[in-house]
């Protein structure tokens, strides 16, 4: 018996680590835009589904920003019927204006591999990220000043969301699709230096010739590392903003000269928010506010400070302007969201 090529044999290894704790009978999607990472996935989930017990299938989005993009996500789809994925189908999006380029492309992404999900029933969707793209979000994490959350990067496991090869290189995904005779696509946009991600790649590549081959894999656990001390951390923020919430708080400003703002979230005890610990402390904020509507994607470090300031250095000043026209105000001691 032919011994099986070892990028193969990893690939499958973390592919059944990565599904081990779906029930029988379970449906996976792969997310498969036809490149090496994506489509060794997908022939790898192909070959393990199966064997498991599960069932696994495959959506390709067609984000109809490069000529031929239609005609090459039918063909990804099509060579997953081949291959035994089921379903396995093309979907179209249309990628909004907002947000730069590339975070309109993931968001209009998502938003069709979540309607895919409900509509097959399917209890995962697999992404085909690996060790380098997580080296790559942490260096890029750091550039962009975004904190422990950025640093964590992406995680294995997000809701429905599984990245099984997340502590795969990315050669072994190009040796796999080579030994299993698979053709992937090479996305221009990868190379092209228009977009922040691309434009790292070649310095990643001069570091690692600099600083060692160990620098992608002391990246992505540094990411791990992180990601685990954040996620305490965001557990104790939880457990400390109940004890901080108000089931009903003061009165908002101006209630009693009019309607007012409409009120969006329970008030918080300002006092015994000052009181914590700092990362606890921004962290019960950042989750608060979250709850009143503002998006997460655009929130960011000077929004918190400001909302941080009404109780970390409290002077009188007027209201934190949030995205989507949120208020934060202090009155009488509590922490009051409102809209317009």
């Amino acid at each position: 018996m032919a011994r099986l090529p070892p990028a193969v044999a990893r690939l499958r290894a973390a592919v059944r680590h990565g599904l081990a704790d779906l029930p029988a009978g379970s449906l996976v999607l792969v997310a498969c835009s036809g490149g090496p990472d994506s489509l060794a996935l997908a022939d790898t989930a192909a070959f393990c589904a199966p064997r498991m017990g599960l069932r696994a299938g495959l959506v390709s989005v067609d984000h109809g920003l490069q000529e031929g993009s239609a005609a090459r996500a039918a063909g990804v789809a099509a060579w997953a019927r081949g291959a035994g994925l089921d379903p396995a189908e093309a979907v179209t999006v249309a990628v909004g204006a907002g947000g730069g380029p590339e975070g309109a492309a993931r968001e209009a992404r998502y938003a069709a591999l979540d309607a895919a999900a409900e509509r097959h029933g399917a209890s995962a969707v697999l992404l085909g990220h690996t060790r380098d793209d997580q080296a790559e979000t942490v260096l890029l994490a750091l550039v962009r000043g975004a904190g422990p959350r950025g640093i964590a990067g992406m995680r294995a496991v997000r809701g429905r969301y599984r990245r099984p090869l997340l502590e795969i290189a990315r050669d072994d995904t190009h040796r796999a699709c080579a030994e299993r005779g698979l053709e992937p696509w090479a996305d221009p946009h990868n190379t092209d230096p228009r977009f922040l991600r691309s434009a790292l790649r070649p310095a990643l590549d001069s570091l690692v010739g600099v600083l060692g081959e160990d620098l992608v894999a002391n990246l992505a656990r540094t990411a791990a590392l992180v990601g685990e001390d954040t996620d305490h951390l965001d557990a104790l923020a939880l457990a400390a903003l109940d004890e901080c919430r108000a089931a009903s708080g003061p009165d908002r400003e101006g209630a009693g000269d009019g309607p007012g703002p409409e009120r969006t979230a329970d008030g918080l005890d300002a006092k015994r928010v000052a009181a914590l610990p700092a990362p606890i402390r921004t962290r019960v904020l950042r989750a608060w506010v979250l709850e009143s509507g503002v998006d997460g994607a655009e929130l960011n470090h000077r929004h918190l400070a400001a909302v941080d300031a009404l109780v970390a250095d409290w002077r009188g000043q007027g209201p934190a302007f949030l995205p989507g026209g949120i208020e934060i105000r202090r009155s009488d001691g509590w922490l009051t969201a409102s809209a317009p």
